[in-house]
C-alpha cells in the first residue's frame, strides 16, 4: 500500500449524480416509540445481525430495526 498514487487530469466519463439518501444526525438519536412484535427470523439473518453488531459495537435489534425503518422511509409517498 507504499505504491504513490499517480493523479492525472483526464475525463471522467459518464458520471451520475444520486440524491443524498443518509440520515441526518439527528434523525439516527430520534427514538420513536416503540411497539413489541413476535418476529421469526432464518437463522442465517439473526447470525449475520449478530456478527455485524458485535463488528459495531451496537445491539443487533437495532441494527434490525433502523434497516426496516430504512426500507419503509424510501418506499412510502
Amino acid at each position: 500500500m507504499n505504491a504513490k498514487i499517480k493523479y492525472t487530469n483526464e475525463p471522467l466519463g459518464d458520471v451520475k449524480v444520486i440524491a443524498d439518501f443518509l440520515p441526518s444526525p439527528a434523525e439516527l438519536a430520534f427514538n420513536e416509540e416503540g411497539v413489541k412484535v413476535t418476529l421469526a427470523l432464518s437463522k442465517k439473518s439473526v447470525e449475520f445481525f449478530k456478527a455485524e453488531a458485535a463488528k459495531n459495537n451496537t445491539q443487533y435489534q437495532r441494527m434490525i430495526r433502523r434497516l426496516l425503518d430504512a426500507y419503509v422511509e424510501s418506499h412510502s409517498s
